[in-house]
């Protein structure tokens, strides 16, 4: 695949009709605009098969079903979770889809392939008020603070991915219309308001300490690094680390899920899921569902503590 990942010199290379095949999928990716993540991802479930597929002289053209269930029988006995033997089998559902759009193969035996059973699992999420400690919690006087209490006063007010926010250019926030243009997952750009609190601490920062930041070069990112560099998502992660450790927040508190309560609130706050699914860059209302489970669960907790006969 197109997709470089690093490699010993002793390791193995899948055969050249597999290569092939794995080129032309990542070619197909790149044409789609997929994130480099995205395809390092499918890179590495499906480089794996493939070497399987080698040691048992299986061709891509070849590949059924029964072969896919001994593949999926052979990840469960090597311990992996059920979460991850999902996410491979989807990764092969889109390789062949992509090879029977190219005439390689007349169906896609992953489609006939169940997923194992995993166990649900739920957004985690802050409560309001520990949200608000969280960013009352920053200082806001030198120039990295100003800038840190802009930056998640904008992920927790508009839901952003911590890759959004590090790919925003200043031409993004659009004060006069209270909003901000964000580039999402598949380059897909989508418009979000700003509220009150993350736009008066954006002002502040580009005001008095993002000048303080600049390089002096053409950076046009809008969160700078202390050395006058667009922020990496690993910045992102660890200035929230330092800022939740000081609000005795536990658990190792992640950008996401600063987004996660931003969407749990608009839900609990009474806003429509269509409308959270656009806010959120969702490009399926079932991906935006699961805040409803978290809002059940809620809701059957309130009801065991105070009704009288539950």
């Amino acid at each position: 695949m197109s997709v470089r990942m690093k490699k010993s010199a002793t390791e193995v290379e899948p055969s050249d009709d597999w290569a092939k095949a794995l080129s032309l999928f990542d070619a197909d990716l790149r044409r789609r605009g997929a994130a480099e993540k995205t395809r390092q991802a499918y890179a590495i479930d499906l480089r794996g098969f493939a070497l399987w597929a080698d040691q048992r002289q299986l061709l891509p053209a070849t590949v059924d079903i029964r072969s896919l269930r001994r593949y999926a029988a052979s990840l469960s006995e090597a311990g992996l979770a059920a979460t991850t033997v999902a996410r491979k089998l989807a990764s092969l559902r889109a390789f062949f889809r992509a090879l029977r759009e190219h005439a390689i193969v007349e169906d896609n035996p992953a489609d006939l392939i169940s997923a194992p059973r995993k166990g649900e699992t739920l957004p985690r999420t802050l409560k309001p008020g520990e949200v608000a400690a969280l960013l009352d919690r920053i200082p806001a006087t030198t120039s990295l603070e100003i800038r840190d209490r802009a930056l998640f006063e904008l992920a927790y007010g508009s839901g952003l991915r911590a890759q959004e926010l590090v790919g925003l250019n200043l031409k993004a926030i659009d004060f006069d219309d209270e909003e901000v243009r964000v580039e999402g997952k598949g380059s897909k750009t989508r418009v979000v308001p700003v509220g009150e609190h993350a736009a008066a601490a954006l002002e502040r920062y580009l005001a008095k300490a993002r000048p303080a930041l600049h390089a002096g070069d053409s950076e046009d990112a809008l969160f700078l690094s202390k050395a006058g560099r667009r922020l990496s998502t690993s910045d992102v992660r660890r200035r929230l680390g330092v800022w939740a450790a000081k609000a005795d927040i536990q658990g190792g508190v992640s950008p996401h899920w600063l987004r996660h309560s931003y969407a749990t609130h608009l839900l609990e706050g009474g806003a429509d899921l269509r409308a959270i699914q656009e806010l959120l860059g969702h490009a399926t209302l079932s991906t935006t569902q699961i805040y409803t489970r978290v809002e059940s669960k809620r809701l059957r907790s309130a009801y065991a503590k105070s009704h009288p006969r539950a």
